[in-house]
């Protein structure tokens, strides 16, 4: 794999640092959205590291499973190891590069789906906060008007449960900022359930963080065609 795509995350510093135990799941086996001479898209469970962090104990991770039956498979982008759904592989190293410059370009497209806490009151709307790394509390992030990146997040309001108090939502990340969606809900008083860093008072309603990447789409670097993939959280 590039050098580029063995950079440690943030949460993989919190893993090594605060001796949390990363235990995946043992089963290994693919869930592959579509593959073709070019690229994979692969459906990726919570728990699992995108890529290898820091240590014998974190190898095991979904790049290195595709790459067990795909050597010339590189990631092109990610997902924080709570999260899951869709992440797209390049099949070599100039697809890698052609995709990744996609991204750069905000030329493919995503949607996520969460359950957050609280009756999220508009339809829809957008969160313009930006975001820096919150160093003496990393891998947390925060907001800074001074300092920060801009990030923008779109939001669209899918259903309320009015028993457990919870709003279902699709978010659009506009921008790609580190934990961007997880801070901004948290930021406008909607935090994701299951969320450890951002959502201490929610981590106990859920056994996982409620947050799914269920929609990519782009247009195939090679082909022309415009390609579409979803999948169903799996809560």
């Amino acid at each position: 794999m590039r050098r580029k795509a063995l950079r440690f995350s943030a949460l993989h510093f919190f893993l090594i640092n605060a001796q949390v135990p990363y235990i995946p799941s043992r089963n290994n086996d693919l869930d592959l959205i579509y593959r073709d001479d070019s690229l994979i898209v692969a459906n990726k469970p919570a728990g699992l590291l995108a890529v290898p962090g820091r240590g014998a104990d974190k190898q095991d991770c979904l790049a290195s499973r595709v790459q067990a039956e795909f050597p010339d498979a590189l990631i092109v982008h990610r997902l924080d190891m709570a999260t899951s759904g869709l992440l797209l592989f390049a099949r070599g190293a100039e697809m890698q590069r052609l995709l990744s410059q996609m991204f750069r370009e905000r030329a493919v497209q995503k949607r996520y789906v969460a359950v957050v806490a609280g009756r999220v009151q508009t339809p829809s709307g957008e969160v313009d906060l930006p975001l820096i790394c919150d160093w003496p509390n990393r891998p947390k992030q925060k907001v800074d008007f001074a300092s920060g990146k801009p990030s923008l997040t779109r939001y669209r309001l899918l259903t309320h449960d009015t028993n457990t108090d919870t709003t279902r939502v699709e978010l659009e990340p506009v921008t790609g900022r580190t934990h961007q969606l997880r801070v901004h809900m948290a930021a406008i008083g909607h935090p994701i359930l299951g969320d450890a860093l951002y959502g201490e008072n929610t981590q106990s309603r859920a056994g996982r963080l409620l947050l799914h990447a269920s929609a990519l789409s782009f247009v195939h670097p090679l082909s022309g065609e415009t390609l579409s993939f979803s999948s169903e959280p799996p809560f």
